[in-house]
């Protein structure tokens, strides 16, 4: 079957990623090492990190997003660039499969006629695959050979991953009850290892994933599952669950190291950052953190699935265009759903330093043979 490919976006940037936020977070021995000369970076995920795919494919957002940065829509949903964005700024090749509404399992209902994107994981590994093989095609013809990454840049590339958040939320908008979506996390996470698996054996030796964020903090979830709060604020039953997805994710991750020694396998507790936004949002120049900036709602969290961010919408006979909130650069939450880029730019500087990670190493050090070294 023939997969389509409108949606790949190319990083061709060549800005080195400065190495002063590892400073003061790893041990003296790794420090000392050099970074891994990774050619080129490759990303498979959702909105989380989707540049531009589902946009490609289907109805692209609407303004105000990308009003930031962009200042205009750029097939990102959120107001800016998102975390993936910071990563790439070190690469000068690779493509980004990730596309907003993707999970990991084959979703039940699927754009057009459903909530999600149909290029779920095992698309994007096919996709990915196909990528692989023409790209040498049209190196070895000659055209936009510049464009294309060599051969040995695949067993060389990062391989970043940052999926899963909406295989919780397919469980609970499909009337599943929190402990059904719990009882579903071990095959989701069955599904994700089968894919890593499957890139390793296309080449891949370096990855880099990221587990679900506090999916009880996003007004999305607060406005249609009202349920006991923490003390962030935070929907704390959801929020267990996505704790537990990790737990799954930390542990396929600890067997995938086991299973492919010749890997470096780095898990990054994004999960842990994002929640510290939600608490202490002061401490760190944040505000209003579970309200949603780019929003319309009958709630304290500003937002509804039928007023959503830069759509026409109705209230007692008037129609507007629902925009955004003053000072996005406050804020943590854009759309009720993702982040502004001022929280991506906050998470990326605190995860690619390896304080989140295991094995607690930086961004730049994330290949096997930093760990060797």
């Amino acid at each position: 079957m023939k997969l389509p490919h409108p949606h790949i976006s190319f990083f061709c940037l060549c800005v080195l990623l400065s190495s002063s936020h590892a400073s003061n977070t790893i041990i003296s021995p790794v420090s000392a090492q050099k970074p891994c000369d990774f050619p080129a970076i490759f990303n498979l995920g959702d909105s989380n990190s989707d540049t531009g795919g589902l946009a490609a494919a289907f109805t692209p957002p609407n303004s105000p997003y990308g009003e930031t940065y962009f200042h205009m829509p750029a097939g990102r949903f959120s107001d800016g660039r998102l975390i993936i964005d910071f990563i790439g700024t070190n690469f000068s090749h690779g493509a980004n499969f990730a596309t907003a509404s993707s999970t990991i399992r084959l979703p039940t209902r699927i754009i057009p006629r459903g909530g999600f994107s149909p290029f779920y994981l095992d698309v994007q590994l096919q996709q990915f695959s196909q990528f692989k093989n023409r790209s040498q095609i049209i190196r070895n013809r000659g055209i936009f050979a510049s464009l294309m990454p060599r051969e040995e840049y695949f067993s060389k590339a990062l391989y970043t991953f940052d999926i899963g958040q909406n295989d919780l939320g397919a469980g609970f908008f499909g009337n599943m009850s929190v402990e059904e979506v719990n009882e579903s996390i071990p095959d989701i996470i069955n599904k994700f290892s089968a894919n890593v698996k499957s890139i390793y054996n296309l080449g891949a030796r370096s990855f880099w994933i990221h587990n679900t964020g506090p999916i009880g903090c996003l007004p999305y979830i607060l406005a249609n599952f009202p349920s006991a709060k923490d003390s962030a604020g935070c929907a704390k039953p959801y929020n267990e669950v996505a704790k537990n997805f990790n737990l799954k994710l930390k542990e396929a991750v600890v067997q995938l190291r086991k299973d492919f020694p010749s890997a470096a396998f780095t898990y990054v507790d994004v999960y842990s950052v994002k929640y510290s936004l939600f608490r202490t949002p002061k401490r760190y120049g944040f505000e209003l953190p579970t309200v949603a900036c780019c929003g319309y709602g009958d709630n304290e969290y500003n937002y509804s699935g039928t007023a959503e961010c830069g759509q026409l919408a109705t209230v007692n006979g008037t129609q507007f265009i629902v925009g955004s909130c003053d000072r996005p650069s406050v804020r943590v939450n854009w759309d009720g759903i993702h982040y502004t880029e001022a929280a991506a730019k906050f998470v990326f500087d605190r995860i690619s330093t390896g304080a989140f990670s295991d094995p607690r190493i930086p961004l730049k050090m994330a290949c096997r043979r930093a760990l060797i070294d």
